[in-house]
């Protein structure tokens, strides 16, 4: 690319060396450098990008991007010196990837619960239709039907649009993203221009960082606030109309909105709803007519996930008559509520849940499930050096198990007993454990449990790794269950 017309978009305070005329590539990272690219110095809580200009000019850098003062060869390297290279790299990343997110469809989930089976089911349904479409979030970056790792829920600002611009460049029609609170504030999502906005729900969740839950409103009302004011554009907000916080994100934009919800009237409400083991059914009130719908999620939260997904493609100019064989032909999104396929006599399942609402949620959603003389053990954790201040609020929700087996989820630097002991801080019954080893408390469950019964690894979901200290350690719930079930119930036709 042309270095000038990259520079274009920075406030520069001065500019020390030779630009070179072009640039072949933009790194925030000294060891992702290309021969001939641009490094952006980023000072961050442990790590200041600045002391490794060295690393990254030995990688063939030409152009630094600084906001401290460094030395170079300034015959074969230029620095070009900024206020904040915070605020340069989120100008830069767009700008370098020519703003992909203007060539599709953008569609953000956002909310404490919920983003992931929401952006899932949309992309699930796109691809039904065989537009060819990509989602990222918690799970990874799903192009097309190809799964990319990715390291956060929202991936950092270069990361992101290198992701939008890949999927752009494969063709794609649209681009459904998870979008966090993190993310947001920490402008993750600079550059990238959203058509359709979705508001989930918002519960106790990540205060640690966020303090009071007035600031996490805000957070994830910026979603909706950078839709942007050009209302001669085709976009909407789809909103949770059951959730209290609903109205905070209504006023954060002026473009045209999209109710869903149960409870009170909306654009798209559920009525009627029937739940069994295997499918749930229910009446669709939506803008064009009433509709049936059958799907193979179950429970209440995924009726909400379904609705917010229905009016997603709506907003995007399906028909919902159109929409329901997609809806009814979905697949069960990885680690949430996800049933594992076992001739054990035992029903298992996985999830995510890893707040207070989730917690409740899942356990509701099971319970009816549960047949008479049989139990719901519920196995959950907590990760180390997070939000404490829901952790006993968690415990209360877990309560309504018959059996609850506390244990860790990525503990990290913080010590079993000071996590374990937070989230049992509030027990009413005494029918439960404590055990700070996960792959431990796993057996133990397997151990604690008669045929016939239902369990719910929570926490962890379709994650497949422990953080233990700084170090990821290979770690699966379902397996290890397995392993263990069929040892006890003398099974070893295992069908995970």
């Amino acid at each position: 690319m042309n270095t000038k017309e990259l520079l274009s978009v920075l406030p520069v305070k001065s500019i020390k060396g030779t630009l070179p005329e072009h640039v072949t590539d933009v790194a925030v990272d000294s060891r992702a450098v290309q021969d001939g690219g641009v490094f952006v110095c980023l000072k961050g809580y442990t790590v200041n990008g600045h002391q490794f200009v060295k690393s990254a000019l030995l990688s063939g850098a030409r152009v630094i991007i600084a906001s401290e003062p460094i030395m170079i060869d300034e015959e074969r390297t230029a620095v070009v010196y900024v206020e904040n290279t915070s605020k340069a790299i989120e100008l830069l990343a767009s700008k370098y990837y020519q703003y992909p997110s203007k060539r599709m469809k953008m569609i953000g989930v956002t909310g404490t619960n919920g983003k992931t089976s929401v952006g899932n089911i949309i992309h699930d349904m796109l691809r039904q239709t065989e537009e060819k479409a990509a989602v990222s979030g918690t799970i990874g970056f799903k192009l097309n039907d190809i799964l990319y790792e990715t390291e956060n829920t929202t991936t950092d600002v270069l990361t992101t649009q290198q992701m939008i611009a890949q999927a752009a460049n494969e063709g794609c029609e649209s681009m459904i993203m998870e979008v966090s609170s993190h993310g947001l504030v920490e402008g993750r999502l600079a550059g990238t221009e959203f058509d359709i906005a979705i508001f989930t729900n918002l519960t106790h969740d990540h205060l640690d960082y966020h303090k009071t839950m007035e600031n996490y409103s805000a957070a994830k009302g910026l979603l909706f606030a950078q839709l942007g004011q050009q209302l001669d554009q085709k976009k909407f907000a789809i909103i949770n109309a059951d959730d209290p916080w609903s109205s905070k994100m209504i006023e954060m934009t002026s473009f045209p909105i999209f109710t869903y919800g149960i409870h009170v009237k909306s654009s798209f409400q559920a009525t009627a709803i029937e739940m069994q083991s295997n499918y749930t059914r229910f009446q669709l009130q939506a803008p064009d007519g009433t509709f049936t719908v059958t799907m193979p999620l179950i429970g209440e939260f995924n009726v909400y996930n379904a609705l917010a997904a229905i009016a997603a493609l709506y907003a995007k100019g399906m028909a919902t008559e159109e929409i329901l064989p997609l809806i009814a032909n979905v697949s069960t999104v990885k680690g949430r509520l996800e049933k594992v396929e076992t001739s054990l006599p035992l029903t298992i399942f996985i999830d995510y849940a890893h707040s207070p609402d989730a917690i409740e949620k899942a356990i509701a959603t099971v319970q009816p499930l549960k047949k008479e003389g049989n139990r719901l053990l519920f196995l959950i954790g907590t990760g180390g050096n997070r939000d404490r201040l829901k952790r006993p609020i968690m415990g209360e929700k877990a309560a309504a198990a018959d059996y609850v087996v506390f244990t860790t989820d990525d503990p990290r630097d913080e010590p079993y007993e000071s996590i374990i002991s937070e989230l049992s801080a509030t027990m009413p019954h005494d029918q439960y454990a404590c055990i700070g080893d996960r792959e431990e408390a796993v057996r133990h469950t397997i151990e604690q449990a008669n045929a016939g019964d239902i369990i719910i690894f929570a926490g962890k979901g379709h994650e497949d790794f422990q953080i233990i200290g700084n170090t990821k350690y290979a770690h699966s719930d379902a397996n290890i269950a397995l392993e263990e079930a069929a040892k006890k119930f003398g099974d070893t036709t295992i069908n995970k």
